[in-house]
């Protein structure tokens, strides 16, 4: 299958440079996989389309201010960092700019002496090993000095660090939000607990690679990046109880569906577990755990959009976005939403 397939003209313009002042106020498109409709609701109506007994499964990671400007040591030269993943206590990896400047023994320093760092070797990914030096925790530094690592697509300045977070996460370690999550509130998902509705919890630390384009011509020459996952047993019990009664597992976000398909079994059954998941969902995929998606609207040609495509198929999903373009849907991150179902 070719990866134009799931190209689409999209104008600038409907790129959403920032979020909405109320988070589920953003604009809702409801996909009916049988009936092959398109509704124009808005994202709070979500509550309207969950029903008792169904577990609605969101990722709970955190993003880290991952984005540091420092200077180096020696000449002042200014220098930017992102950091990719902790590969072991204070030792991370390390996207750079410029990287021609920074070799091996190089030091960097950020926020006026609070956090220094250490370029150990240079990685065949062209990205750096780096050890970083400082007093207190690591996290709150991080908190006072890091900003928000937002999409390359993003030009405008983000002027509440927590508009890029959902108002349920907890666990940090994200190069970038679950998107889809964005649109909840506290009080929208309390409603929608109080329907009956489950809430189960899945943490994937949202990796860089997510933004990573595709160069192939192929789908199936892609080489899918890898992200780190983990769910507990009380998360497991809670959606597999949801199968057993016949309730749908809808994910919140392409993340927890990759979670949930990667770790259930032939039956939809999934288990307390953490490890790697480097699974890529195109059309031809058979669905082994989920039920219904909410999602955001992803890039041209991405291994996102041939997620959705795999979920709702490819010609009925393209049709749809081509609608959103019509209709001036704001698109990717601080855009609006889509659930399929």
């Amino acid at each position: 299958m070719k990866v134009s397939e799931f190209d689409y003209e999209l104008p600038k313009e409907l790129i959403a440079q920032t979020p909405l002042k109320n988070r589920d106020e953003s604009r809702l498109m409801v996909l009916n996989k049988e009936e092959r409709t398109i509704e124009d609701r808005v994202f709070k109506d979500i509550l309207d389309y969950l029903r008792p007994g169904d577990c609605l499964v969101r990722n709970n990671t955190k993003v880290l201010p991952a984005r540091l400007y420092g200077k180096k040591e020696v000449t002042g030269a200014n220098i930017e960092f992102l950091l990719l993943k902790q590969i072991e206590g204070d030792v991370w990896e390390v996207m750079v700019k410029p990287g021609r400047r920074l070799q091996e023994g190089t030091k960097v320093i950020f926020g006026a002496g609070i956090l220094k760092a250490e370029i150990l070797e240079k990685m065949e990914n062209g990205n750096r090993k780096v050890k970083f030096w400082y007093e207190g925790i690591f996290n709150e530094i991080l908190d006072k000095i890091g900003l928000m690592p937002l999409p390359p697509y993003i030009k405008e300045k983000l002027r509440e660090k927590d508009r890029y977070q959902t108002v349920y996460a907890k666990y940090e370690g994200s190069s970038a939000a679950p998107t889809a999550g964005l649109h909840f509130t506290s009080e929208l998902l309390d409603k929608i607990k109080n329907k009956g509705v489950e809430i189960a919890n899945v943490t994937l630390h949202v990796g860089i690679g997510t933004f990573r384009p595709v160069k192939v011509k192929t789908i199936e020459e892609h080489d899918m990046h890898t992200e780190h996952y983990y769910i507990k047993k009380e998360d497991a019990d809670k959606i597999n109880k949801t199968k057993i009664n016949g309730g749908r597992v809808i994910a919140v976000g392409t993340t927890s569906c990759r979670v949930l398909e990667s770790i259930a079994d032939s039956d939809g059954k999934v288990s307390q577990t953490e490890g790697d998941t480097s699974i890529f969902i195109y059309p031809g995929y058979n669905f082994k755990c989920i039920d219904g998606l909410i999602t955001n609207f992803h890039l041209p040609e991405s291994t996102l959009i041939m997620l959705v495509s795999a979920l709702a198929g490819k010609e009925y999903i393209m049709n749809a976005y081509d609608y959103a373009v019509r209709e001036k849907y704001r698109f990717f991150s601080f855009g609006d939403a889509m659930f399929i179902f």
